[in-house]
């Protein structure tokens, strides 16, 4: 029998197994979530037989889209299926039940990312479509020859947000709450990255930068009207030999398809009315990604 519920703490060690053989994160990684972000509710569960098969947690974030307001988005993280029982719809019905609970709690929107390209069909058949899309590219080391600029700043979670919205008030983006945004913080301080803010010429900037590894730092957000001076002070606030950056252009601060932006986050309505009003040429903005 399958059932799918809200979590409960005694199905954390199942979780953390989950987590551990889905993603291959380290355990303080995991404990990050753990400690900063969960709570019973804040984890969807199918449980088969009384054991948990598949799990995702989510963030209670808003889809801010200019002149039509904001609408409760539920953001879906850490999607996961135990290896030995894949194959069998559990992911599917996983979602399906979540929807309920979402819809319980007067939810209209759901969001995901995809965590590789294959995953985007399997949404895609659980009623995602694409929405939000990002521009991605790399720098390296090398290529940044000239001195630091002494533009960015660690930000408190206040200031880079309203320094975000600010940024993003004319495009439908994602924002985050926050506790989801003190989660990110958290995640960047396990490495040497962070969240920043500056002033250039052409008006404010913020950054969110998490190690990947030795080498590689994931700019999982720059929003800048001029992103030269943000990517000369890269080594000084987040060391490394190569970046890989992701950004709107800032010419794309608007709606409308742009198929030179890469596919990135997907959206589901859970209300009928709304997904019946929606433009889905509109591209949307997410930006961060707790991958």
């Amino acid at each position: 029998m399958l059932t799918v519920r809200p979590s409960v703490p005694e199905d954390i060690p199942a979780q953390r197994e989950l987590w551990k053989l889905a993603f291959g994160d380290s355990d303080e990684y995991i404990d990050h979530f753990y400690s900063a972000y969960y709570r019973p509710e804040r984890v969807v569960v199918l449980e088969e037989d009384g054991a948990v098969r598949a799990m995702t947690a989510w963030f209670d974030t808003a889809f801010a889209v200019p002149g039509r307001g904001e609408y409760r988005a539920a953001y879906l993280y850490a999607v996961a299926t135990h290896p030995d029982c894949r194959g069998r719809g559990l992911a599917a019905a996983l979602l399906a039940g979540a929807d309920d609970y979402f819809r319980s709690l007067g939810v209209p929107a759901v969001t995901t990312v995809p965590a590789e390209p294959s995953l985007h069909n399997f949404f895609g058949a659980n009623g995602f479509r694409e929405c939000f899309r990002i521009l991605g590219g790399s720098l390296r080391r090398e290529e940044i020859a000239l001195p630091p600029s002494n533009l960015l700043r660690p930000a408190s979670l206040e200031e880079y947000a309203q320094v975000r919205e600010s940024l993003l008030k004319d495009i439908p983006h994602i924002a985050y709450p926050d506790d989801a945004l003190a989660y990110q913080a958290g995640c960047c301080a396990l490495g040497d990255g962070g969240l920043f803010v500056g002033e250039t010429e052409s008006g404010p900037v913020c950054l969110c930068a998490e190690r990947a590894d030795d080498e590689l730092v994931i700019v999982k957000e720059c929003l800048s009207a001029d992103l030269r001076p943000v990517f000369l002070d890269l080594p000084r606030i987040a060391p490394a030999q190569r970046w890989e950056l992701r950004q709107p252009r800032p010419a794309e601060f608007c709606t409308g398809a742009n198929q030179n932006l890469g596919r990135f986050g997907m959206l589901k309505w859970l209300d009928p009315a709304l997904e019946k009003a929606w433009d889905w040429d509109t591209v949307g903005y997410l930006g961060l990604a707790f991958d």
